[in-house]
């Protein structure tokens, strides 16, 4: 009689990130996004524009791991919600450079401070130095699966 295949989810890596990611957007867009008309993925290009200045749409697909098409309609909503200017890069005219707006600015200002308590509360116990080596190794495995490396 042949073996079963045994995989324990409880300590299976791609379950457990999934399981903590899952958590994480949940709370979040439950309790900051939802109320202000976001979703994840437009958070996630708000806080790229935020961190990082304006950017070529192109470069916020990278950034953000959203694929093009949907990135073009996401900008698209944004600009129509007031949130960020899309305009043509002054290098080349096939570019759209994408920026927060004064509106955006202060909507990520009010939402990045729940953004890092829920980090906070979802690390709670952690000492600093692991999280540090989780956000680490975190970022290799993603290279690794992008062939970054």
């Amino acid at each position: 009689m042949a073996e079963r295949p045994h995989l324990d989810l409880g300590n299976y890596l791609p379950y457990l990130i999934n399981r903590v990611g899952f958590a994480l957007v949940e709370s979040f867009t439950r309790g900051a996004l939802t109320p202000n008309g976001l979703s994840i993925a437009m958070w996630r290009v708000l806080a790229a524009l935020s961190n990082n200045g304006e950017q070529r749409q192109v470069d916020l697909v990278t950034m953000t791991s959203i694929d093009a098409s949907t990135m073009s309609r996401l900008v698209s909503r944004l600009v129509r919600d007031g949130l960020v200017t899309r305009s043509r890069s002054a290098k080349s005219s096939r570019e759209v450079v994408v920026e927060l707006s004064p509106k955006g600015r202060v909507l990520v200002q009010r939402l990045i401070p729940i953004a890092k308590k829920l980090e906070q509360t979802a690390s709670a116990g952690l000492p600093a130095k692991d999280l540090a080596v989780a956000k680490r190794a975190l970022g290799r495995m993603y290279d690794n699966l992008v062939g970054r490396r």
